[in-house]
């Protein structure tokens, strides 16, 4: 694999990653009753619980992303230059 190709492949999953994030937010802003009812009777947690896992769910998988996806495509794409 050919450093423009990693290029590619991190700038691609870059992409991916940040609009699952949005999409997974606003799922959460807009759904949250549907959303809470569910994981509340799937994992039998209280409103109180379920908002500390989504914020927790949130704030990692962005850090992950950030860290493992978009800090190495932007060092590479610093690199070409």
């Amino acid at each position: 694999m050919t450093v423009s190709q990693l290029t590619a492949l991190l700038g691609w999953a870059s992409i991916i990653n940040i609009a699952y994030l949005l999409f997974a937010t606003l799922v959460l802003i807009f759904m949250r009753d549907t959303i809470s009812s569910i994981h509340a009777k799937l994992f039998n947690f209280d409103d109180k619980a379920l908002s500390e896992k989504y914020f927790d769910f949130l704030s990692l998988y962005k850090v992950i992303t950030l860290v493992l996806v978009v800090a190495p495509y932007l060092a590479l794409k610093i690199m070409a230059y």
